[in-house]
């Protein structure tokens, strides 16, 4: 049997990068054909390669290229593809029972993991945590709490905001295509405000908070009416809409425009939460605390989790069978999680998380000294981004940006795109990735810039 084909992942897996092939090789290529065949069209891949092994910083395909690995799979594999602590006590939970649905029969895992997430959170007060499947349900249930909480049907959200695929959460995000097109209609009382980003803000970065603040104002008070908006749902750095992050202030002017007018505060952590950012939340960062806040990707190791945090008295609103699913919290995703918490604390993640920006941000910002298209470099920790621009005005250059990210798997790198305006280079290497990998995936993003 071919030795790629029975590699494990994982703690022994080789930390090389390794290209054999062009990319995608011979076997990722019958691959693709079975998978043409097989699923639909609006199922697709940022690198069309088929994953035989991953672990610490490299995914190793059916062809035996190993790539350095700046995706974590957006954000999920945080503490490693195949981490042991995650992996164990899945396995091991895996040999007890695989479901009995929390609904029906409960089990200590899920009040574990509710328990973790209450004392980590920074949401003021006594806390309660509801465990779900996904980030797009992690938020819906945030607005369906805050809608039961305050009477009131309305949300306000941001542009370049994402907040996932359902419908409630598809309106709730700002990019037409590929999220929203031909999806319509869609939920109504869904307002949008502008959103603090001070590489494009008209009025320069130094104006950036302030206008920004005022604009939401306008659109709270004179546009819709306090009254009726029951939150308002802010990434602390937005995930798709380009790891944009917020100028410094608005978070804190946002909570304060809320506290004011009884409206409550939901911060979307799906892509930032679970120590991404070199804090638990990204929300700490500013010291900001919402009333709500969503987790999942990192949370599970890999495994399908999500949550919601929030103030006792909010999340005890809801009637009883008013919150839950089938598949909610199943045990099994919860002991991967309870082992990506016993990961960050054993091995000092949040540290290691800003060890990665000091060993990066440099790196990123000889590329934008070195090439004009480098618009700006931006992020916190392991969750930084360059944004690629052509001329004077800033205009975006998606093309520029596909063309380094091919270059980059050619060489290697697994490294993905994002932005409204798909000109955005995101990096999310997991916290696992040994330095060497670090610095020799910014050769070769460096060499993919030209």
């Amino acid at each position: 049997m071919d030795v790629v084909e029975t590699q494990q992942g994982g703690p022994g897996l080789a930390q090389v990068r390794r290209v054999r092939t062009e990319v995608p090789g011979p076997r990722s290529a019958e691959l693709l054909a079975r998978q043409r065949a097989a699923l639909p069209a609006g199922v697709g891949s940022a690198l069309p390669v088929f994953i035989t092994a991953a672990g610490g910083g490299v995914v190793v395909d059916a062809d035996g290229n190993s790539f350095i690995d700046f995706g974590s799979g957006i954000a999920v594999t945080t503490v490693g593809n195949a981490a042991p602590r995650v992996a164990e006590r899945a396995a091991a939970q895996l040999h007890r029972f695989t479901h009995t649905c929390f609904l029906v029969n409960p089990y200590e895992s899920y009040v574990e993991v509710c328990e973790r997430l209450n004392r980590l959170a920074p949401v003021p007060g006594e806390k309660r945590t509801l465990l779900v499947n996904t980030g797009a349900e992690a938020v819906e249930n945030a607005v369906k709490i805050a809608r039961a909480a305050t009477g009131r049907p309305g949300v306000v959200v941001f542009d370049h905001g994402y907040h996932g695929r359902t419908l409630l959460t598809m309106s709730m995000t700002a990019k037409n295509v590929p999220y929203k097109q031909g999806f319509g209609p869609f939920a109504t009382d869904v307002h949008r405000a502008p959103m603090a980003y001070p590489y494009r803000w008209p009025g320069g970065p130094e104006r950036c908070a302030e206008e920004a603040a005022a604009a939401l104002v306008e659109l709270i008070d004179r546009q819709v009416g306090a009254g009726n908006i029951a939150a308002v749902v802010v990434e602390p750095i937005q995930g798709e809409g380009g790891f944009v992050v917020s100028a410094p202030g608005f978070l804190p002017a946002v909570a304060e425009i809320c506290a004011e007018r009884g409206i409550l505060l939901i911060a979307d952590e799906v892509q930032t939460g679970i120590a991404r950012t070199g804090a638990m939340f990204a929300c700490e960062h500013e010291g900001v605390q919402p009333d709500l806040i969503t987790t999942a990707k990192g949370l599970g190791g890999g495994l399908p989790i999500g949550a919601v945090t929030g103030r006792a008295e909010l999340m005890d609103a809801v009637p009883a069978g008013g919150l839950g699913g089938t598949y909610s919290g199943n045990p099994v995703a919860c002991e991967a999680a309870l082992g990506v918490f016993d990961e960050i604390e054993r091995g000092d993640l949040l540290r290691r998380a800003a060890e990665i920006e000091r060993i990066m941000r440099p790196a990123l910002a000889e590329l934008a000294e070195r090439h004009t298209f480098v618009g700006e470099v931006r992020g916190r920790g392991a969750m930084l981004a360059i944004e690629i621009v052509r001329g004077p005005d800033r205009t975006p250059d998606p093309a520029r940006t596909a063309e380094i990210s091919k270059r980059c798997h050619a060489g290697g790198l697994l490294t993905l795109t994002a932005g409204s305006y798909g000109n955005v280079l995101r990096f999310l290497p997991p916290l696992s990735i040994p330095d060497s990998l670090l610095t020799e995936g910014l050769a070769v993003l460096a060499a993919a810039c030209g």
